[in-house]
């Protein structure tokens, strides 16, 4: 028997708040079942305002061990305490995540918080106008962050935030200790991915940011500082036969290193410690300019500021922060000169007891944006074969 329209309104709106359909799908099919229901106007009218006005925000995370852990130690946690439920989606990059959001624009889209990773990817959406501003005195846990890392986010928006340093973390080198010794790592450094005898064991992320990064350093080069494009180029061609699988997830990357497809790869440090804890044979190398980064959570244009800043100063406290640290594997953005640390986050990988982040190399933000479009064509050119 078909439901009544009331029915299928009420399934629609329990659909949207488990978060299995999009807000713009919601409001499409809302009105789809409101004309079938012949109740547009009058009552839908209220109905379509409580539905619209419901208490959820949605946040895009990397997947795998770093969104369970946000779900289990700050969105559940969140939402018991303020009744706000929180709507977790998944990318695997942020250049498609960023398509996404172009498409959802103007505000109003489906998109509200992000987990960006680099200062570069704060840039590009200030520069795209899709910040906002804000009230730093409703995150009042926001005191508690290491001034190292707010400082470069206030420079590119004029001595306002649109986002909340969260974590920071190193993409450095994964290896197998079974098949390759910390000696042998240690002494080719970088080079370690460009070993021909590692040939159909080595793995790489499909991202043109760090595969041209570790090309430098295999060339000798600064990487806030290439001189000599042509080199990466090369290198990279000549990496790309040695390659077996270039991944596109932190799920796919624990995936292939937990079952030895590959023994080398360049790799986030989260997840190395996951893989270590897990008890697989998995060593990280942090070569000379290992590519350092920090993440924030970056709040979109269009977005509730009075939701979006309950939720940060919720997963700024230290007993929340702390705990998504131990889930996820990487430091929290709080500084440890001010927050006392257990032992267990002091030992991640990237964790710096100054707070300070000095000898930590970050992409340039100006240098690798105005390169991006020229770069990553190029690069998908070259790891397509050409």
């Amino acid at each position: 028997m078909a439901k009544e329209p009331i029915e299928q309104l009420d399934t629609l709106f329990d659909r949207y708040m488990d978060g299995k359909i999009s807000r713009r799908n919601f409001i499409k099919y809302l009105g789809m079942a409101g004309v079938t229901a012949g109740i547009v106007g009058g009552p839908f009218g209220g109905f379509t305002r409580d539905a619209l006005a419901a208490k959820s925000i949605r946040f895009d995370g990397w997947g795998g061990v770093v969104s369970k852990a946000f779900r289990e130690y700050a969105f559940d946690p969140f939402a018991k305490e303020t009744g706000i439920k929180v709507i977790d989606g998944e990318f695997g990059d942020m250049d498609t995540y960023l398509t996404r959001v172009k498409a959802s624009f103007p505000p109003g889209g489906e998109y509200n918080l992000a987990h960006l990773s680099g200062v570069f990817d704060y840039a590009r959406y200030i520069g795209l106008g899709f910040g906002v501003e804000l009230d730093e005195s409703k995150i009042p846990n926001l005191k508690n962050v290491m001034n190292a890392m707010i400082t470069p986010y206030k420079k590119i928006s004029d001595g306002k935030l649109s986002a909340v340093p969260y974590d920071l973390g190193q993409t450095g080198i994964a290896y197998n200790t079974k098949h390759i010794s910390k000696s042998k790592a240690e002494k080719l450094g970088a080079s370690l991915l460009w070993d021909k005898d590692l040939k159909d064991k080595l793995g790489s992320w499909g991202d043109w940011r760090t595969n041209i990064w570790y090309a430098a350093l295999h060339t000798g080069q600064s990487p806030n500082d290439i001189k000599k494009m042509d080199d990466i180029w090369d290198a990279l061609r000549e990496q790309r036969d040695l390659i077996k699988k270039y991944w596109s997830s932190g799920a796919e990357l624990m995936s292939l290193l937990a079952n030895e497809e590959i023994y080398a790869t360049v790799a986030w440090s989260g997840r190395v410690a996951a893989l270590q804890d897990q008890g697989h044979p998995i060593g990280f190398l942090a070569p000379k300019n290992c590519y350092s980064w920090q993440e924030c959570i970056f709040v979109i244009k269009g977005t509730n500021l009075d939701y979006a800043h309950k939720l940060l100063d919720f997963m700024l406290s230290p007993e929340c922060s702390i705990a998504v640290a131990k889930g996820q594997k990487y430091p929290p953005s709080l500084d440890p000169t001010r927050i006392d640390m257990p032992e267990e986050v002091k030992k991640l990988p990237a964790f710096d007891p100054t707070g300070k982040l000095d000898g930590y190399l970050f992409a340039d933000p100006e240098y690798w944006n105005s390169r991006q479009l020229k770069w990553s064509e190029k690069w998908d050119r070259v790891k397509a074969g050409a």
